[in-house]
């Protein structure tokens, strides 16, 4: 096989500027949660945010094409792959193209999952195709799509990096098992940050501090985000959210409940709590700590914890929808992407948790310090500490984003 080219001196340079100019990674997450506080208000959707869906139209996968037309349509997130400075290259990209000879239409038009949902839905419930052969959706909304029916399962064959690559830690979530029909494009991680000049130089360590430090008292943000807040309040509780029941949940409600009542919350954010905790008017939160690697070159004051009682972690994933004309070439990209070369430059430029085991060294060639930061490489005790909120049901997630929603004012 052709060996991956690495970066060129101009592209290593290029990477770096973009963290310290807080694209990738701080502009993704923005996006995605600054739209999940307005979903569950939104008139029409389901409480879960999204617009309820059946399996109607066919579900039957189309013909394969990728052996007479070299191209794989491809939809992403914004900012979340690696980009040169001046935006007009993506070097994996092309480095793929140049390689298979595959074209590859990449295009950034996930906004947020449920709007972007509510884009293809009409098409993939009636059995048409969306123009699309790749997409990248959070793990909640890609567990709803192949419980649907919605998405082809994978050819094992065409992904020899992906299956022998892929980290322990991401093998087998509840809604996928041995990952039949998808696979991790990046891992997100749930923290608690705070700023030390703000805090008067005291850790923050724990979710109790948040709810309960007299001394943060109305300087506390919690996540728009319900499986991360909650899912942080359970573990802190001594309560797994993979085993999250209809009381202890409404345990996790009312503790944070009290913490809103007596004001020791300023507010409930999206990527939006990152200017407050640079200026100090945010003491401590919850954030994601994808923000943190790129907030931290500005600003030194700012740390991160994980908690002692574990940590909230979540994907978003790889999916080919059942009409993508498409499959073989999208298998080839997501395969790519598994080459420990490929996903060092990718974690480089968005700083999230790569899913790609053996990255370490190649992304260690790109910036040692990345290499060496758990956020992006989890090592055996952040493994240790991660915990992943449960599949629901259609009723439970009904009832329990009713329950957030109010919680938040929603």
């Amino acid at each position: 096989m052709e060996q991956y080219e690495p970066l060129s001196p101009a592209q290593r340079a290029a990477t770096q500027r973009s963290m310290t100019n807080g694209r990738g990674a701080l502009a993704r997450r923005s996006l995605l949660r600054a739209g999940a506080l307005g979903a569950v208000a939104t008139a029409g959707l389901t409480a879960c945010g999204i617009p309820a869906a059946s399996r109607t139209g066919s579900n039957t996968p189309s013909t394969d094409h990728s052996a007479t037309e070299k191209i794989v349509n491809f939809s992403n997130w914004t900012e979340y792959i690696d980009v040169t400075d001046d935006g007009k290259h993506r070097p994996t990209l092309e480095a793929f193209t140049k390689r298979t000879g595959i074209k590859v239409n990449y295009t950034e038009d996930i906004n947020d999952n449920v709007e972007f949902f509510g884009k293809i839905k009409p098409q993939l419930s009636a059995g048409q195709d969306t123009g699309r052969d790749l997409m990248v959706l959070t793990d909640w909304l890609a567990a709803r799509m192949i419980r649907l029916g919605w998405i082809q399962q994978l050819n094992p064959a065409n992904l020899p990096h992906a299956f022998t690559n892929l980290a322990q830690r991401f093998r087998n979530p509840d809604w996928d098992p041995g990952r039949a029909y998808s696979y991790p494009w990046q891992g997100i991680a749930t923290c608690i940050a705070y700023n030390k000049k703000a805090t008067g130089g005291r850790k923050v360590s724990s979710v109790s501090q948040l709810l309960d430090d007299a001394s943060l008292k109305g300087r506390v943000a919690l996540l728009s985000e319900m499986r991360d807040t909650i899912g942080m309040t359970l573990l802190d509780m001594g309560h797994a959210p993979e085993t999250v029941t209809d009381d202890t949940y409404d345990a996790a409600i009312a503790r944070i409940q009290k913490a809103v009542d007596s004001q020791q919350i300023r507010k409930f954010t999206g990527n939006d709590y990152t200017d407050g905790l640079s200026k100090g008017d945010i003491a401590a939160c919850m954030a994601w700590a994808g923000d943190l690697v790129q907030l931290r070159l500005d600003d030194p004051d700012i740390e991160y914890v994980f908690p002692d009682a574990g940590f909230l972690f979540s994907t978003d994933n790889l999916l080919i929808p059942n009409k993508a004309r498409h499959k073989t070439n999208a298998e080839k990209l997501i395969d790519y992407y598994y080459e420990p070369a490929v996903a060092a430059q990718v974690s480089a430029y968005i700083n999230y948790v790569s899913p790609v085991a053996g990255v370490q060294p190649y992304l260690a060639k790109i910036d040692k310090s990345l290499a060496d930061n758990p956020m992006i490489v989890p090592d055996a005790a952040m493994d240790a500490k991660s915990h992943q909120f449960r599949s629901l049901t259609q009723d439970e997630d009904t009832r329990y984003e009713e329950k957030f929603s109010k919680l938040i004012g929603a």
